[in-house]
């Protein structure tokens, strides 16, 4: 007997089912869909007005700034998402979209531009999709500024430098003395040689560890030209251990010609100046060894030096040696002047070849500088006064005044 029902139960049990799971998967599908606003889908946006194009000031012709209004939807409805620019080259009819800028703001700086190509420009208001209809700028074309006139306070500055410089150059090339004070490391140089000579001992000089590219290294070879003609006027020995073969052959070639000038060149010898190695603490290890063991009458530490300042100091004193020292590394100078009998402290280290030599043009160029650094320190003082009483008092002209020191010693590119 043929059972009737089998169908229905299997359709019951297999299609119904799969039914079901394919209207609930069409359903989640639904909520997953984002939602469009419904106004979105009809309203567009209302467009910009006053767009205007300005040629960027003091550059070199290739920047343009673009202002507008902001849209009236921008404003009072915020049913805008931002502004779509875009640059027209007049020569060529070539459009190029730019960007999207955000709502809210009306100021856009195209620096892409070539010097002396015309350009106009093209603003759409921009809601989920729809875009306003365009609003054009002017045409505009960037020019070169030949004078920087926001930067006609760094000139007047260094108009005063560099006058001050050439004028005590010519001061002091008509043999004119011009006052520098003394420092004290410098004049302490031939009483630390003559020490040396009255106890027979070598004297040790070390030019720091960085090579000829260091300004301090720089000047303390200038130095060691001094140094070299006192030792070869004493017919004492010095001995100058380095970390780099370009300071060895300037080294060598200064005390050669210290000794060339004082009229003994046959008691040159290259052995005075010797290559000790790149590494830094063995260098400062074999520096060490040899100060144990000569015992050196007088060390010179002239130059850049680091993390071995006081190492060498620290042995220096030990073997009861005079020590003059000079660095401009701000760290380093506390364990010189806590270790060493006289230190050039900074720009001491750089002003000492003006003050050795008496060259004019080193003596004017030193001058004028301080001139400089006068200016700046009156300028200072008299900022911080306005600024102080500005804020105490509340007066405008004070404040007035405190922006305008402000902006005379600010550099607007």
């Amino acid at each position: 007997m043929k059972d009737y029902h089998r169908p229905q139960l299997l359709f019951q049990i297999f299609i119904l089912p799969l039914v079901v799971i394919l209207s609930l998967t069409s359903a989640l599908t639904a909520q997953e869909q984002p939602v469009i606003p419904a106004d979105s889908i009809i309203h567009i946006p209302a467009p910009t007005s006053n767009v205007v194009a300005v040629d960027y000031v003091y550059d070199r012709g290739e920047t343009v700034e673009l202002t507008w209004n902001l849209s009236p939807d921008d404003t009072i409805g915020g049913r805008i998402d931002g502004y779509e620019l875009t640059r027209i080259e007049q020569s060529t009819g070539k459009m190029d979209t730019l960007e999207v800028i955000p709502a809210g703001i009306s100021y856009y700086k195209d620096d892409k531009l070539t010097h002396g190509h015309k350009y106009a420009y093209l603003i759409r208001s921009v809601y989920f999709g729809a875009k306003s209809s365009p609003v054009s700028s002017n045409i505009i074309t960037p020019s070169i500024e030949i004078i920087n006139w926001r930067l006609a306070n760094l000139f007047a500055i260094a108009f005063i430098l560099c006058g001050s410089v050439i004028y005590f150059i010519a001061h002091a090339k008509k043999g004119k003395k011009l006052f520098i004070r003394k420092i004290a490391g410098l004049e302490a140089i031939d009483e630390a040689i003559g020490r040396a000579t009255e106890m027979g001992r070598p004297i040790l000089f070390v030019p720091g560890i960085n090579d000829m590219d260091d300004v301090q290294t720089i000047a303390g070879i200038t130095l060691l030209s001094r140094v070299a003609k006192v030792v070869a006027d004493y017919d004492i020995r010095i001995n100058m251990p380095v970390s780099r073969s370009l300071v060895m052959t300037t080294a060598r070639e200064t005390i050669k010609e210290a000794y060339i000038g004082a009229g003994r060149p046959d008691a040159y010898n290259d052995d005075m100046v010797r290559y000790i190695t790149d590494e830094q603490f063995g260098y400062v290890a074999a520096v060490d060894g040899i100060m144990v063991r000569d015992k050196p009458a007088t060390c010179f530490y002239l130059g850049a030096f680091f993390a071995e300042s006081l190492i060498l100091a620290e042995t220096g004193n030990s073997i009861g040696a005079i020590q003059i020292a000079g660095t401009a590394q701000p760290a380093q100078l506390p364990f010189f002047v806590a270790a060493c009998d006289y230190t050039l402290i900074g720009e001491e280290l750089f002003a000492a070849s003006a003050y050795l030599s008496n060259e004019p043009k080193q003596l004017g160029s030193l001058k004028g500088q301080d001139v400089g650094k006068f200016v700046a320190m009156i300028a200072i003082v008299i900022g911080v006064l306005i600024a102080t009483l500005a804020e105490l008092t509340g007066s405008s002209s004070l404040e007035n005044l405190s922006e305008f020191m402000n902006r005379l010693f600010t550099i607007v590119s």
